[in-house]
């Protein structure tokens, strides 16, 4: 069997990708991704089509509701995948910004699409709910 180089092995793999299937790892990026603090995260710093870099406080802020460790937890994730980077500037104190890479921003349109279609259906979806909670208690 001849070998492959590190480029032919990723160019293979892409090819068999398929989330359909259980070992695909296309899952755990789908898994990450539909994560509620991932999607806010990349739509805070995608800002309103104008990606900006953010400190972690201004994140923080902007996040109403997240604890310090699954912020943090997220942005490393976010930088593991390539999603987002982290610049250290030595300030007196140190000053750390986060923003979006291209593979960051290509993502960003599409979960900012979904925050819209989120607060835009809100309102039917919870007449929803009580509709299918009134039919089920009746039950």
């Amino acid at each position: 069997m001849p070998t492959m180089t590190a480029a032919q092995r990723r160019a293979q793999a892409k090819i068999e990708y398929d989330a359909f299937l259980a070992g695909c790892p296309s899952r755990r990026l789908l898994d990450r991704i539909s994560d509620k603090w991932v999607a806010l995260i990349l739509a805070a710093l995608g800002g309103n089509g104008t990606p900006r870099s953010m400190r972690y406080s201004e994140l923080s802020r902007r996040l109403a509701g997240v604890s310090q460790k699954m912020l943090t937890q997220t942005l490393r994730s976010l930088e593991r995948d390539g999603l987002v980077t982290r610049t250290v500037t030595p300030t007196v104190p140190v000053t750390v910004t986060y923003e979006l890479t291209d593979l960051g921003l290509s993502l960003h349109e599409l979960m900012r699409s979904v925050k819209r279609w989120a607060e835009a259906h809100m309102d039917e979806v919870l007449a929803n709910r009580e509709a299918y909670d009134a039919r089920v208690d009746r039950t």
